[in-house]
């Protein structure tokens, strides 16, 4: 059978689709096709990549990109089209009006993150912004097959009856196989991976490191979410501190990872953070690296074996704890068992995607492939 995955915004490896979701469809014996933006179409480890233009702008790619998607998954045939971004949701329904089974895979809360967004100056603006937005996607939900969500939070705004929660939780396989980078390592590494934003509290990590143990160092996996932020980074005292390696595919970044001393996971408390689940930090854990987190209560309930929390608006307090967790060797080994344990037995992908196969095969009438 044919699955066709479709994203305007991620990129052709992204972690939850390519290497979770498209790789395990394909080994199940499923033909994946994954439509998203790339100079052209070719096959990555068996699945078909179809490419789609580069838009030069939001607005472009929102209408130009989404009309470009809609009539390439058609020509796929598919058996079932899955989407992952909002600005798909009125593609997915023309898909459903053509007769097709649709997946709308939801990784964050869009109306939520609307709220924040720098680039809607007008705080009035963002509100209204997002309450239509929150109307749209449940009016098109009404048309859609299923939901797949990334959190509970998210899960909880649509129909029970056809939302799953799949949980983007490292791959245990992909983990096991990781060889570490040829980096002659000389100082203690605090590793942060993932988007490299304001709200993510990227400036606040770099000025923790003017207070930190001079036989430390801050690496940066990721990239900056324009020039502006990046030029203000850069012209902190305490960059001299940081080794920026830019973005990396995923079997880099364990590389990276398992390299490191200690992971950070800062986010400002947005709403859409609040109750979130942040990918990197389940990574952290599973190559056994003690977290400095938020302190939302959340992520206490979640990680208070693996984890140590702060303010994530205050430096000082961020370097006392890395501090503290580099001058006591087994604190930071009884965290990182911790984590460890909890990935081999509770927060594997391995464990979720049989979720996945089992929904697939409740929406087309089949559990055999």
């Amino acid at each position: 059978m044919k699955i066709c995955h479709i994203s305007t915004v991620h990129n052709v490896i992204d972690d939850r689709i390519f290497y979770k979701e498209c790789k395990f469809l394909k080994k199940e014996g499923y033909d994946v096709f994954f439509i998203v933006e790339n100079p052209n179409n070719k096959t990555i480890e068996g699945i078909n990549i179809i490419g789609l233009k580069n838009y030069n702008s939001r607005l472009q790619r929102v209408i130009f990109g989404s009309i470009e998607a809609f009539r390439k998954a058609l020509k796929t045939k598919s058996d079932l089209y899955h989407f992952h971004d909002p600005e798909l949701m009125f593609t997915g329904v023309l898909l459903k009006l053509a007769g097709k089974k649709v997946i709308y895979d939801v990784h964050e809360d869009l109306p939520k993150q609307v709220l924040y967004k720098d680039w809607i100056k007008y705080k009035f603006v963002r509100k209204t912004l997002s309450a239509i937005i929150n109307v749209f996607e449940q009016f098109c939900c009404l048309f859609y097959d299923g939901i797949v969500a990334a959190t509970e939070d998210i899960a909880k705004k649509f129909s029970k009856r056809k939302t799953i929660i799949l949980k983007n939780f490292p791959v245990k396989s992909m983990i096991e196989k990781t060889h570490s980078p040829s980096i002659k390592k000389e100082k203690n590494i605090i590793i942060y991976v993932g988007g490299l934003s304001k709200i993510r509290g990227i400036k606040e990590i770099i000025q923790a490191m003017e207070h930190v143990n001079i036989n430390c160092e801050l690496w940066l996996i990721g990239k900056f979410e324009n020039e502006v932020y990046y030029e203000e980074c850069k012209n902190l005292p305490s960059w001299k501190r940081v080794k920026y390696l830019g973005f990396k595919k995923l079997d880099e970044v364990y590389g990276y990872i398992k390299l490191a001393d200690i992971g950070l996971a800062i986010l400002y408390p947005l709403k859409n953070y609040l109750t979130s689940l942040p990918v990197k930090a389940f990574e952290y854990m599973a190559f056994g690296k003690p977290i400095i987190m938020s302190d939302f209560k959340y992520w206490k309930e979640i990680f208070s074996e693996c984890a140590l929390f702060v303010d994530p608006y205050n430096p000082k307090q961020i370097s006392e704890k890395i501090n503290y967790l580099i001058e006591n060797k087994a604190i930071r080994e009884k965290l990182g068992g911790n984590g460890k344990e909890l990935i081999r037995n509770k927060y594997s992908w391995e464990k979720e995607e049989i979720k996945l196969f089992e929904f697939y095969g409740s929406i087309l009438n089949t559990m055999e492939i």
